[in-house]
């Protein structure tokens, strides 16, 4: 019998300031992808507010939670054991002194199993993440989740094929991106929504490994969020995907055997040569 799971990502927009209704967004989000038959599901990036690091404003910090006791992750693990289903939560973490922008993965009987702290840190107009985020220091993180094993990214890793890389030798099944990315506020011209995509899909590409990304939509105080979530197979086909406005779940299939044959039959993990690596460190 084939090992098979269902991923889904929710491509949602978010209220300012207004974090219990995000959060019920949210698990709304989830009960449909769980309907629709998900064992894995993707919301986007800081879901449990608008995103904040458009500016740099003190106020915000107040807004992070130590990574066990944040509102969003316990309403997560409650309804990740409900419904049988795994979670990856993005949340603003506070440890002591130092803030974060991470993932806490929710199995699905409501397990925390950890932690990853995103490594790559943006800072550029209308993303201020340095202000906010001291640079993740967990390493890239696969979780062993009874739905398969997993590897999350966040935002900014989605570009750096050295993140998929590394997840994909530690053992992941599908690599999970939950993003926050739209309008450059410096460049109205300018549009990343298709090398976003492109990106990610030169990860599956390369690592023979499906990607899932979920992105936000709307417009928050003139940052508009572009959407486009997908999710591809381990040859890099988009096979379910949203637009750039709309909001909705989106689900897929993936045949865990035969993405392990292909990545066999394709040799390249077989004919890697870190040997000839160092320049990258």
């Amino acid at each position: 019998m084939s090992r098979q799971i269902t991923v889904a990502a929710l491509q949602l927009a978010f209220k300012k300031g207004d974090m219990a209704r995000n959060i019920e967004h949210v698990e709304a989000a989830v009960r449909d992808a769980a309907a629709q038959g998900a064992d894995v599901i993707l919301p986007p990036e800081l879901f449990s507010d608008h995103y904040f690091c458009k500016s740099q404003d003190e106020a915000h910090f107040a807004t992070a939670f130590a990574w066990r006791d944040h509102p969003a992750v316990l309403a997560m693990q409650t309804l990740a054991a409900e419904l049988e289903v795994a979670i990856p939560v993005s949340i603003f973490e506070k440890d002591g002194p130092e803030y974060f922008n991470s993932v806490v993965m929710v199995d699905a009987d409501g397990a925390l199993l950890g932690v990853y702290r995103k490594s790559h840190i943006p800072d550029g107009p209308g993303y201020q993440e340095k202000y906010y985020f001291r640079p993740g220091d967990t390493g890239f993180r696969v979780w062993d989740t009874q739905k398969g094993k997993i590897g999350v990214g966040i935002c900014w890793d989605q570009w750096f094929p050295e993140a998929a890389r590394a997840m994909a030798l530690l053992g992941a099944d599908v690599l999970l991106y939950p993003t926050a990315i739209g309008a450059e506020p410096q460049d109205p011209s300018l549009d990343t929504a298709a090398r976003w995509r492109r990106a990610m899909l030169g990860h599956a590409v390369s690592n023979v490994i499906p990607v899932v990304a979920a992105n936000r939509v709307g417009d928050e105080d003139g940052q508009v969020f572009y959407g486009t979530s997908f999710i591809s197979d381990h040859i890099g086909e988009i096979i379910s995907d949203l637009n750039r406005t709309e909001e909705g779940v989106i689900t897929a299939m993936i045949d865990l055997d035969e993405v392990d044959k292909d990545r066999a039959a394709w040799g390249f993990f077989r004919d890697r040569r870190p040997d000839l690596y160092e320049v990258l460190v």
